[in-house]
């Protein structure tokens, strides 16, 4: 929860749970038919929203650290590739050849297109109700890379006069290079579903229609209107606490 404090989606968690005090202090005169509303339901949202939202941070963490590992794996492939496009210009290689990898190689040395968000920025969009999609922001440029640096390895094993002595240039290092990033890459992937699939789950509890916790604040409130009155003390208390439905 800490770490949600100026989410949006905490803050009607942290919300819910004032609403669950006030019921809680309202003793015997808190008294619904609907079972929905009744204190053992409402504190078994509450249980399940906070879980979902600390789920969603540890899979956010693991997503985050994921990105991050990828993206210091792909920094010195740049180096590598230019070293070996240059070590098969000085092979001997054919005129065509060498063109068929420098096209390769631009493609693989292609700039990130969209920048990755720090984790401040997405808390401050998401605390304005706004849902980031990081997942998908560069993630076909990896793939991009990941499909070329392949198409660029495949090419070299065709030229016999590819034959470097430099060890991390031979094609048995540059495929285990290959493997590493595919692996770091995948791993993106997994944990990107893994975040989208927690948040689904977050907003299946907080925010599905009717017996989500957005919408049970808000028959709780309807009921306390009409069991203590429109004015009353009680209700005063529990209508200065705001849920906000987001999408």
């Amino acid at each position: 929860m800490a770490n949600n404090s100026e989410n949006g989606h905490a803050i009607n968690v942290t919300n819910f749970e004032n609403l669950i005090t006030s019921v809680t202090a309202f003793g015997a005169t808190y008294n619904p038919s609907k079972d929905s509303i009744k204190l053992p339901a409402l504190q078994t949202l509450l249980t399940n929203a906070n879980q979902s939202l600390t789920d969603l941070n540890t899979v956010f963490s693991a997503y985050s650290a994921a990105v991050d590992e990828r993206e210091l794996a792909f920094q010195p492939m740049g180096k590598l590739i230019t070293r070996a496009n240059n070590a098969l210009k000085a092979s001997g290689a054919s005129s065509l050849t060498i063109e068929t990898a420098q096209t390769i190689v631009r493609k693989l040395q292609g700039k990130r297109a969209v920048a990755k968000l720090t984790d401040e920025e997405i808390k401050a969009l998401e605390a304005q109700g706004k849902e980031v999609n990081q997942i998908s922001a560069s993630q076909m440029g990896y793939d991009s890379k990941v499909l070329n640096l392949d198409k660029f390895i495949s090419l070299f094993e065709t030229v016999p006069e590819y034959t470097p002595n430099e060890e991390e240039l031979k094609i048995s290092a540059l495929k285990l290079v290959q493997n590493q990033l595919k692996t770091k890459n995948s791993k993106v992937i997994s944990t990107g579903v893994q975040l989208t699939n927690a948040r689904a789950a977050r907003n299946e509890i907080l925010y599905k229609p009717l017996t989500g916790l957005v919408d049970i604040a808000g028959d709780v409130k309807t009921y306390v209107k009409s069991a203590f009155g429109a004015s009353s003390i009680q209700f005063r208390q529990m209508s200065k606490l705001k849920f906000t439905a987001y999408k």
